[in-house]
């Protein structure tokens, strides 16, 4: 017995009316064959305004005065929409690591839907396709993230200028913010003890235990430690000054005693850089190259051994849970104002707007805080 061709498999629509003059193609569009080559004039959910770019032409294509021009496909977007992400890591507007979400999930688009596949042919009967295919790798909030950025591509359709009107993805949803809430009320808490710290800090060589310290002392991150320079810290006086490395924002606050020494040790230790252009980065590997990867995370890695070796390691419980741990005891000193700036969030509310500075005796005051319960805690 023969086995079904391709085309036979895809479930055409119906014709709207008997003498409906387009055809389904199995490109999901309605077609048309005149002087013996295929002519194609919209997405099978729209046979209407199909029929009407086809009266719109018929006249001179008949008559072979002109040849429609070729639809944008998903190729074309996708390669578009990277070359504007690409001018924008060029100008330092966005980092690699973005840049390489960006392209894993066009490279996922491509997959699913098809390269060659018309734009104006996309619509409501992909979303579940993509939907499930982003399911079988991903939990429940990188679904979340990686719609967002599969939404940001179809957007860039429309205002990229490749076709005349938007792609309907609407119901290409998010999960609810509930069933996020739900799924993280079920994990394990992202929180170090002050006990926890001082073994890791103990244990830690010279600069993993600066990064540890700047992690809980000022919030920063394995993305802000990968790139922090040297001038952004006033070693006179005891403040870092950086931008986040995530939005931008800029931050200011106090560095412990601790911190400073740490971080001088540090420097003393740094290997020569391999490129020129991180010779005023703080932290560099024992390779001498930054802390920072595409696809992975060095500091991660090396963190997750310091925790092995304590037997501390469990779901949740990385380099990045320091700033998480930042947060929850900064927050028990009641200024949340200043502890939301030493962590670099955005904040949307019309306060932000107005206020236009914060005091140095707030952030300092934060930083006393968190000092107290990590090393005051030890006396008790």
């Amino acid at each position: 017995m023969a086995k079904p061709t391709k085309s036979a498999s895809v479930c055409k629509p119906a014709k709207p009316y008997p003498d409906f003059p387009l055809f389904a193609h199995a490109t999901k569009r309605w077609a048309k064959k005149i002087r013996g080559k295929f002519y194609y004039f919209g997405p099978w959910n729209d046979p209407y305004g199909a029929l009407e770019r086809f009266n719109a032409q018929r006249d001179r294509l008949y008559a072979g005065q002109a040849l429609q021009p070729e639809e944008p496909t998903v190729r074309d977007l996708l390669n578009r929409f990277l070359s504007h992400k690409k001018v924008r890591l060029a100008t330092g507007e966005i980092r690699e690591r973005t840049f390489a979400d960006c392209k894993r999930t066009c490279d996922r688009l491509a997959r699913v839907l098809g390269k060659t596949r018309p734009l104006v042919s996309l619509g409501p009967q992909d979303w579940d396709v993509l939907r499930a295919d982003i399911a079988k790798t991903n939990g429940l909030r990188s679904l979340s993230n990686e719609i967002g950025r599969i939404r940001s591509v179809l957007m860039f359709a429309y205002e990229g200028g490749l076709i005349d009107r938007p792609i309907r993805y609407k119901m290409f949803k998010r999960p609810r913010k509930q069933k996020l809430q739900e799924i993280r009320n079920r994990k394990p808490k992202r929180l170090f003890t002050a006990e926890q710290l001082r073994q890791l800090l103990d244990i830690a060589n010279v600069p993993m235990k600066a990064m540890i310290l700047l992690g809980i002392n000022v919030a920063f991150g394995n993305s802000d430690l990968a790139y922090l320079p040297r001038q952004a810290i006033d070693f006179d006086n005891g403040w870092v000054e950086f931008p986040r490395v995530k939005n931008g924002k800029l931050r200011r606050a106090k560095l412990w005693d601790e911190t400073l020494i740490a971080v001088e040790k540090a420097i003393a230790v740094r290997p020569a850089p391999k490129n020129p252009d991180h010779d005023d980065l703080i932290f560099l590997t024992k390779y001498g190259q930054q802390w920072a990867k595409l696809h992975a995370s060095p500091l991660s890695a090396e963190f997750r051994k310091l925790l092995n070796r304590l037997a501390m390691h469990r779901e949740g419980l990385g380099f990045y849970a320091i700033r998480h741990t930042f947060e929850t005891i900064a927050g028990e000193s009641i200024d949340q104002v200043a502890v939301d700036h030493i962590m670099g969030h955005s904040d949307q509310t019309m306060a932000s707007e107005y206020r236009e500075r914060i005091t140095d005796a707030r952030l300092e005051a934060v930083a006393d805080h968190v000092h107290a319960w990590l090393f005051e805690s030890e006396v008790a």
